[in-house]
């Protein structure tokens, strides 16, 4: 030391010595506090370190790869211009495989996380004692068919971004609005069923029991929350899925072929209440509890399927793995459909409403007119996405007015542009209103039907 003191000279050696002092005290100060912070914070509400990580992903790492996937898929398929991410599912192999590798994890309530409800194995036959008597036997009550069901919901708290739960509200206005004009009832839901199938998986235990409650429905149509309809004059074509049970936004060559894990979309489906069904759910369901479950599973899923990222499995991956590794057991009751957007993605949409408004007609459904808008990637009730927030709010209010105006026109009124929530009356109905039309025929008043003799 004296050596050095010699060469550095007495102040500068005391200042030294200060800062070595100075620094060893900082590092134990903030050994301290992490130590601390771990005790109160990562213990009591993660659990373990692995589970921290798995949490702290969950809340502030977003998967951007998704949609940049998507994107890069409906550039390249100019027919068909929407290109899929969403939740993803498994098969039941996989399901019983890793269980039988590992002990089922219980869940926070003591419960073993299991299928998303216990077994109906004879539900048709029992859907079959419910159905309405033949027409004309005046002895008995007719029971009204359900063509179908719309399902969606949101989280039972509220949004971590204060607008979100405006835009949920314009997002739940625009399905009643579809719903009402269609003839389609619609049930919210605001209620996580399992607190095991939290996040992608949570609409599973939900389908399942409300197919089991509403017997007179014929089918279920599952639509996220992050979805709107921007066509609201397209019907569904509902006798084409005679022989089908599930109908997803999709397309054969890359669910089959390509085993690609955007080859379909489970953001918006179509699913007939059956046992076939009640079996699939089943079938989806063991990749859904969170936690080690999911998490291999999900690195089984990015093994399998081509170009997936790794991260936890998802439903939407998870369905493209059932439907490519046992397709003789349920392709031939699944449809693929690409003839109009049962799903469309909103990166290469919403753009597009000024030339859709000069070129074409709401009623087509496809990339001239979509039936639904769907934003993939955007969190508007979340404080991250793989989206600036900001773009994704200005481009679902575009969507809501957009189909917004078709509702609209049948009052008389529309928005002033798509960027404004402002409207401007389009006509005069004060003169003879009974006999004015809406352009789209969506407004039916009952009495119009009804003829009077004079």
């Amino acid at each position: 030391m004296w050596a050095a003191e010699r060469v550095v000279g007495e102040r500068r050696m005391r200042q030294i010595q200060r800062f070595a002092r100075n620094a060893k005290l900082t590092v134990v100060c903030l050994l301290l506090t992490v130590v601390v912070l771990r005790g109160t914070v990562g213990a009591g509400r993660f659990g373990t370190p692995q589970q921290d990580l798995i949490e702290l992903r969950q809340h502030f790492v977003s998967h951007p790869h998704r949609a940049l996937a998507e994107h890069h898929d409906a550039r390249s398929r100019s027919s068909a211009a929407a290109a899929t991410t969403a939740s993803s599912t498994t098969t039941s192999s996989a399901g019983r495989q890793g269980r039988r590798a590992r002990p089922r994890r219980r869940g926070r309530s003591g419960t073993r996380p299991t299928r998303s409800a216990p077994r109906s194995p004879d539900w048709d036959e029992q859907r079959r004692r419910l159905a309405p008597p033949p027409p004309g036997d005046a002895a008995l009550p007719q029971r009204r068919q359900a063509p179908g069901l719309l399902v969606t919901g949101s989280s039972p708290k509220p949004c971590e971004n204060p607008v979100g739960d405006h835009y949920l509200l314009k997002s739940i206005k625009n399905k009643i609005d579809y719903c009402r004009v269609h003839g389609i009832e619609i049930f919210y839901n605001m209620a996580l069923l399992d607190a095991e199938m939290a996040g992608f998986w949570a609409k599973l235990p939900l389908i399942r029991a409300l197919l089991l409650a509403h017997p007179e429905v014929e089918f279920l149509w599952w639509m996220d929350s992050d979805a709107m309809f921007t066509d609201m004059a397209f019907e569904l074509p509902w006798e084409r899925y005679g022989p089908y049970n599930l109908i997803l936004h999709g397309w054969d060559e890359m669910v089959y072929d390509d085993k690609n894990w955007i080859g379909l979309n489970t953001g918006s489906f179509l699913l007939r209440n059956c046992q076939w069904s009640l079996d699939m759910l089943d079938t989806w369901a063991p990749m859904g509890p969170k936690g080690p479950v999911r998490i291999e599973a999900g690195k089984v899923l990015t093994k399998f399927l081509k170009d997936r990222p790794v991260f936890e499995a998802d439903d939407q991956s998870a369905m493209v793995y059932i439907l490519a590794t046992q397709r003789e057991k349920w392709g031939d009751k699944v449809y693929l459909e690409n003839g109009y957007y049962l799903h469309g993605y909103w990166g290469i949409l919403v753009d597009r409403y000024e030339e859709m408004l000069e070129n074409y007609k709401p009623g087509l459904g496809d990339h001239r007119w979509p039936l639904v808008t769907h934003f993939v990637g955007c969190k508007p009730c979340g404080k991250f996405g793989d989206y600036p927030v900001e773009r994704c709010l200005k481009q679902m209010d575009r969507a809501f007015n957009f189909g917004d105006n078709q509702i609209l026109q049948m009052y008389g009124f529309t928005h002033k542009s798509l960027a404004s929530r402002r409207v401007k009356r389009i006509r005069n109905e004060t003169s003879n209103p009974l006999e004015m039309k809406d352009e789209l025929g969506l407004l039916h008043p009952s009495f119009k039907a009804v003829k009077t003799t004079t």
